[in-house]
């Protein structure tokens, strides 16, 4: 059977798609593995919290993607119309992620801010805005692409359609988060007369920095190539990647209150209780 250059082309697509996908499973079991001893610390001797139940969420809904993305990968769908559920159904659940994580982010920011009113309302309303706009531009572009040869089955996203739209309210988003940060930090410096890139680790800029990162890549990327690969590696790559950055900030903060606090009792979660000020570099 002969393949046109059309079929050739979409089948090396998806080729490229399912190793790097295989990759970034493997690197998120990895991830996991390395800290199952941190996390079972952290789930047994803390209390129940909203926190604590948004935590175990951002945690384990990648597992779903993995799920939904080897069905996407590697099982031959018959129509368009189970390839485009499936991508529903993977959409949902990296939007689910992508949310869970930030909402640590959000925390976080508001935390470093003693909880100001004024920028919890305008954070919560712009990230309320994010997801409605995001979830609209998701479930009503159906730019997908069934793959049904016998060597490489699979479906997965054509192009990027307007979806690229919703990384750039996500990277306008954290780019404020970012900014607010910024602005502790250089406060937090001149308080402290301390070194700039200790307050600036104190203050967790890294784990801003890399979401602002991929963020920019998933704007910029679509713009650039056209290769569909190539963002579609990046989406998929955020929401591991975040999801991890999140849950890891979070573990780090809790040790640091448990270490402040004390490790003899069982320890009350808030991104609240772990202020700059408790921390030491």
């Amino acid at each position: 059977m002969e393949y046109s250059a059309d079929d050739v082309a979409v089948a090396t697509n998806l080729q490229i798609l399912v190793y790097t996908y295989m990759s970034m499973v493997t690197f998120w079991t990895y991830d996991y593995a390395c800290s199952v001893d941190e996390e079972w610390k952290f789930l047994h001797r803390s209390r129940w919290t909203k926190v604590k139940v948004l935590y175990i969420i951002t945690r384990h809904v990648p597992f779903f993607l993995i799920a939904i993305g080897l069905c996407l990968k590697f099982t031959t769908n018959e129509s368009l119309n189970e390839c485009g559920i499936l991508m529903d159904i993977y959409s949902g659940f990296c939007l689910i992620s992508i949310i869970c994580s930030e909402s640590f982010f959000v925390l976080r920011t508001c935390a470093l801010w003693n909880n100001n009113r004024i920028i919890l309302v305008a954070v919560l309303f712009v990230l309320f805005a994010e997801v409605v706009i995001s979830i609209g531009i998701r479930f009503t572009d159906s730019t997908f692409l069934n793959v049904t040869t016998s060597a490489i089955p699979g479906c997965y996203s054509s192009s990027p359609g307007v979806q690229f739209l919703s990384y750039i309210l996500l990277f306008v988003f954290q780019l404020g988060l970012v900014s607010l940060t910024l602005i502790r930090v250089i406060q937090s410096w001149r308080t402290a007369k301390g070194h700039l890139y200790a307050v600036l680790v104190k203050h967790n800029i890294l784990y801003y920095a890399c979401g602002l990162f991929l963020s920019a890549m998933n704007v910029l990327v679509p713009m650039l190539f056209s290769n569909s690969a190539y963002y579609t590696i990046l989406e998929d790559l955020q929401a591991f990647i975040l999801a991890i950055l999140a849950t890891r900030m979070h573990l780090h903060l809790w040790h640091i209150d448990r270490h402040v606090h004390g490790s003899d009792a069982l320890v009350y979660i808030s991104m609240t209780d772990v202020s700059p000020e408790d921390i030491t570099v």
